[in-house]
């Protein structure tokens, strides 16, 4: 049986910490890394594991790539705090370690997107993979300041039973994380050489209304379909405006 380590980076998530915490609770160790909670989070942490640490912000990549390194389990896997481990998983989980296949260094995991409790099963939201259960030395977030994913050296499976993604709270929580992430993509823009015309963030945040709403069938989802299109939208729109500023 090999040993699986669950890492979490934080930062003022008492709202959702637990329950992400509570669903990890099959995994050998539970490793947090905090970078400086000014709420209950290290308290809430420490309820389940012995394994919090507080360092400083160094960016979304290399905090997570900081937190493998403090695991000692011959797996990790890698969690928001706003995600959940259905107990389904856990199991298909903790079966695959009894005897993991030889020459598989890594898991892509199913995820369904909840907006306010309500599972969204359209607009490009499912079905969703992506790659962080893997051998602990075999896989690194990229270098990338925003959107970061985990490359592994070797041959990658999937998995079946999903993890839960409670997303965004409000509108208002959407639009504080906007802000900060569409700088952020604006900036790696910018640095590889993008630029946008002056229509570019017009046409570029109508068509992934457009996309989401229509074409991936946003609309079904109801009210939700339509708001999360809406709001994915005016990102694009401002991460566009926003690069167009630093020409």
């Amino acid at each position: 049986m090999e040993t699986i380590s669950a890492t979490v980076i934080t930062l003022n998530e008492e709202a959702n910490l637990a329950a992400c915490l509570e669903s990890a609770a099959f995994a050998d160790e539970i490793v947090v890394l905090d970078s400086g909670s000014t709420d209950a989070t290290r308290d809430i942490a420490r309820r389940f594991t012995d394994r919090v640490y507080t360092e400083p912000w160094a960016g979304y990549s290399r905090q997570k790539n900081r937190a493998f390194d403090l695991a000692t389990g011959d797996w990790i896997l890698s969690l928001d705090a706003d995600e959940r481990v259905t107990p389904d998983l856990a199991a298909e989980i903790t079966t695959l370690l009894a005897d993991p296949p030889a020459g598989v260094d890594g898991y892509r995991l199913p995820f369904r997107v909840y907006y306010r409790g309500k599972w969204i099963r359209h607009g490009g939201f499912y079905p969703e993979h992506h790659l962080r259960l893997f051998r602990r030395g075999r896989g690194r977030f990229g270098e990338r300041a925003v959107h970061e994913a985990v490359q592994v050296s070797g041959p990658v499976g999937r998995l079946t039973h999903p993890v839960e993604h409670h997303s965004y709270r409000s509108v208002s929580d959407y639009i504080e994380r906007m802000e900060r992430y569409s700088t952020l993509s604006a900036e790696a823009y910018h640095a590889e050489g993008r630029r946008t015309g002056a229509f570019g963030p017009v046409s570029r945040g109508a068509f992934t209304f457009f996309k989401m709403y229509v074409l991936q069938r946003g609309f079904l989802d109801g009210y939700e379909g339509l708001l999360l299109a809406g709001l994915y939208g005016m990102y694009t729109f401002v991460k566009y405006a926003k690069l167009r500023e630093m020409a």
